[in-house]
């Protein structure tokens, strides 16, 4: 299976699943599917902060690394995944990612996802800020530096 390929009818599928994972997160569980707030809650324990909800928010970082394993049984075939740059440089920008996240008290899940769907000003405000930075990265990498 080529990832690169942009097919709009199984974006859809995956947008609505994404939407309708993060709807019953907040009516089964009462909290936001803010991925950095879930990861920092598994985190919480290695910095001696307590154990809190450790299960759910460990079942579901857990789930974000056996759906692309689930999606292989399902399809018949390993899904493959290339990329347009080394794994450092990509494993770099994550940690700058992650670290922006949680400066931003929030990430793109939480915000552009379930704080969008609330009408959050908040939320607006910073996905047009993450969006824009990106955009503006994307430009000065690819534009300025030649990556």
């Amino acid at each position: 299976m080529d990832v690169a390929a942009f097919s709009p009818v199984p974006a859809a599928i995956g947008g609505a699943m994404i939407g309708l994972a993060a709807v019953l997160f907040m009516a089964l569980n009462g909290r936001i599917a803010g991925v950095s707030g879930v990861v920092a809650g598994v985190l919480a324990p290695l910095r001696g902060e307590g154990r809190g909800d450790l299960a759910w928010r460990g079942a579901f970082v857990a789930g974000l690394f056996l759906a692309p394993l689930a999606a292989s049984l399902v399809r018949g075939e390993i899904v493959r995944v290339s990329a347009p740059h080394p794994w450092w440089m990509m494993a770099i920008g994550g940690l700058l990612v992650g670290y922006g996240a949680r400066l931003g008290s929030g990430c793109t899940s939480g915000h552009g996802i379930c704080g969008l769907a609330r009408l959050s000003k908040r939320s607006v405000a910073a996905t047009a800020t993450f969006m824009t930075a990106g955009i503006v990265a994307v430009f000065i990498l690819h534009r300025w530096m030649g990556f």
